[in-house]
């Protein structure tokens, strides 16, 4: 991959945010919270509206071309047309200077786009042109704790089980869940399952996603793919199966690695008292009072919170954690802020 420097803006920086949904949202109000140099954040989606993000009142414009004059940075958040929004106005952005970072899936694989994750792989942003891309959710929340174990010992294999949120599916999805919630204890039934394939009130699906390849689904397989692209490592095994749970916001994953190196929970649980992005929550390392990480908990946190850390009882070169993270923060739109945040001189 050809290496050239990093793009790097002076600040204050004008911004936008194209997609006015449950990440959109989430984009400019973490913006806003970690004051982020912008002297303007110019919010586009499909059609020209007034939104509100925490009280206050954002003007959102139509995404044309145009809408893009002036702009540095671009966080995608959305989609406009079949594409998504990267595809249909990415290059007309470009061409105007604007540097992109998608949240969409259009270019994550692409060899030419970096796929990011500024914990473990900022350097990968010194080869973008002009495109950036964001991982998929479930991939951010593993990889934080995974990666930082992978840098002392050694990494062979994950074995992954995720427990998603519906709000990884988009606002639709969230107001599904409380509309069948509401009609499962009123009547005992669900009608219309909504985004779903099944009703997600009071169930499991891990058949949420297209079945693809050797059948695994469509999510299970970016799991796989993106761990190889940021870690820069084809050999590490990984062995995914997602489920979408009835939880509003939260993804939570049940992992099981297998090291190079033995390995102990004492010497895991150090690392990640020390890793950036990560957070231990147990005993010792209570959060809010609760000692377990839960969706509830890591709701509107940035970090990933991991806890149930244990042994591999037969194997001492493996152990099994459990990690949670907000999929609409640390999952999508807090990382992309923090890509936009290595594009801006300090």
């Amino acid at each position: 991959m050809k290496k050239s420097k990093i793009k790097k803006f002076k600040a204050p920086v004008t911004v936008a945010v194209v997609g006015a949904g449950a990440v959109g949202k989430e984009m400019i109000r973490i913006l806003v919270e970690r004051k982020f140099p912008a002297k303007e954040i110019r919010v586009l989606a499909r059609s020209a509206r007034i939104i509100q993000v925490d009280g206050k009142d954002y003007q959102v414009h139509e995404t044309t071309p145009e809408a893009f004059d002036g702009v540095d940075i671009a966080l995608f958040a959305g989609t406009e047309g079949e594409k998504g929004a990267a595809v249909t106005f990415g290059k007309e952005a470009i061409r105007r200077g604007a540097v992109l970072i998608d949240n969409g899936s259009d270019y994550r694989m692409d060899p030419e786009v970096p796929l990011v994750i500024p914990e473990i792989n900022e350097h990968d942003l010194a080869w973008h042109q002009g495109i950036i891309a964001n991982p998929n959710c479930t991939t951010a929340v593993m990889l934080i704790p995974v990666n930082a174990i992978h840098k002392k010992f050694g990494v062979k294999k994950v074995v992954v089980s995720t427990y998603q949120a519906v709000s990884g599916a988009g606002v639709k999805a969230v107001e599904d869940l409380k509309k069948q919630t509401a009609e499962h204890l009123q009547s005992g039934t669900v009608g219309d399952p909504g985004v779903f394939p099944d009703p997600i009130a009071f169930n499991v699906l891990s058949h949420n996603w297209k079945v693809e390849k050797d059948g695994y689904s469509n999510e299970e397989l970016k799991i796989i793919k993106e761990t190889h692209k940021i870690m820069g490592d084809k050999s590490i095994q990984v062995v995914p199966t997602t489920v979408r749970v009835p939880v509003y916001n939260g993804h939570s994953e049940s992992v099981y690695i297998e090291t190079k190196k033995k390995i102990t929970p004492a010497q895991a649980a150090k690392i990640l008292s020390k890793t950036p992005g990560a957070r231990l929550v147990d005993d010792a390392h209570p959060l809010e009072g609760k000692t377990c990480p839960m969706p509830t908990l890591a709701s509107g946190k940035d970090d990933v919170l991991v806890g149930r850390i244990r042994k591999d009882l037969f194997n001492p070169k493996a152990l099994a954690f459990w990690a949670v993270g907000d999929n609409l923060r640390k999952g999508a739109a807090l990382n992309a802020v923090q890509i936009a945040e290595c594009l801006v001189e300090k």
